[in-house]
């Protein structure tokens, strides 16, 4: 399947800079795959479309610092570093990274933080899809030097980095929010649970793949970063417990839909009769790429913001919900000036 499949045009005018406030005031989409019927609410109206017993899937990744401005320490040039993952537990001050400017910070490189004095890095090998491996000094304060790395495309945002965890946030890990929970609040959350939905935590580390483009016209050719994911045994068993009761699982987020789905495709814990069997914490890798034609098992239901041209949450979005279908929805979406993207609305495709 061709890149360009995925593409559409976007007024710049409907990149949100800013979430809408209170959180729960953002537009929400309902749209229904049967149907192909197209509703335009608010977010505080989800409840009205949850049931008792139906499951709420969300991830608890909490939004770590990782983006660090210093200088090269022989020039004084201009270094940017947008640490990504420890490469190896064993060695905790390795980390995957993206760097700018690439080209000129090549291995040998060390990289100062006037402002955060004792604190450096050395820039070392290069990796896949254009990142370097860092190896920060033994005395470096990630959490003081670092910042939270707001998208690119958010210019002006005069947010500050709380807007950008959900409510739920607190698991530390990400550099990127799930950005489909940040709409929620305490009091919509306390509304749904009191409705009898049965909300559960799963945990994935969001990493380089939310910054790095897919650049292959043949998509089939791209390969995911690995992101680390976590999913307790009572999870599951509440997932087997709605799934047999005729209830839906409702995943916020594509983190969440890609965890699930994860786990769904092991085979020695999803059974022939449908159920996941867990008997502790599941934590694991994943890089599952999920494009049109991808057999969702667990998935009923997903909320999501609207995402990038060409990315690899679009092309999530379009399996699930259909290619030509998901064209639709974004023609609506732009059409009745919806937010997009990490501080925009959300849609719920049921």
């Amino acid at each position: 399947m061709d890149l360009s499949t995925f593409d559409y045009d976007l007024p710049n005018s409907l990149i949100a800079q800013n979430p809408v406030e209170p959180r729960d005031h953002s537009r929400l989409m309902i749209v229904n795959r049967n149907s192909t019927r197209i509703q335009h609410k608010h977010f505080y109206d989800l409840p009205d479309y949850l049931e008792q017993g139906d499951v709420l899937l969300i991830n608890e990744t909490k939004v770590i610092g990782s983006r660090m401005v210093g200088e090269k320490e022989n020039t004084g040039g201009k270094a940017e570093i947008l640490l990504l993952r420890i490469t190896d537990q064993a060695k905790p001050f390795e980390w995957e990274a993206l760097v700018k400017p690439s080209r000129r910070l090549p291995f040998g490189t060390v990289v100062i933080f006037p402002e955060h004095p004792g604190n450096y890095l050395t820039v070392l090998d290069g990796l896949d899809s254009g990142r370097r491996k860092v190896e920060l000094s033994r005395n470096f304060d990630v959490d003081s030097v670092a910042e939270i790395a707001f998208p690119p495309y958010i210019k002006d945002s005069s947010s500050n980095s709380d807007k950008y965890q959900t409510v739920f946030a607190s698991v530390p890990g990400s550099i990127a929010a799930p950005t489909a929970g940040l709409h929620f609040t305490d009091e919509l959350i306390d509304s749904i649970q009191k409705k009898g939905v049965v909300l559960q935590k799963i945990n994935l580390e969001i990493g380089a793949g939310t910054f790095i483009p897919v650049t292959e016209s043949d998509i089939s050719k791209h390969v995911m970063s690995t992101e680390k994911y976590s999913v307790s045994a009572t999870v599951t068993e509440n997932i087997n417990k709605a799934k047999s009761l005729g209830k839906k699982v409702i995943c916020v987020g594509t983190t969440s839909v890609r965890s699930i789905e994860s786990l769904a495709l092991d085979s020695s814990i999803y059974n022939s009769l449908g159920n996941l069997k867990l008997d502790s914490l599941h934590e694991a890798e994943t890089d599952l790429f999920i494009t049109p034609g991808f057999p969702f098992k667990i998935t009923d239901s997903l909320i999501t913001n609207f995402h990038l041209p060409k990315s690899t949450l679009i092309m999530l979005v379009s399996a699930f919900a259909g290619l030509s279908f998901t064209k639709k929805i974004y023609e609506e979406a732009v059409l009745n000036d919806y937010r997009f993207y990490s501080f925009g609305d959300a849609m719920m495709i049921t």
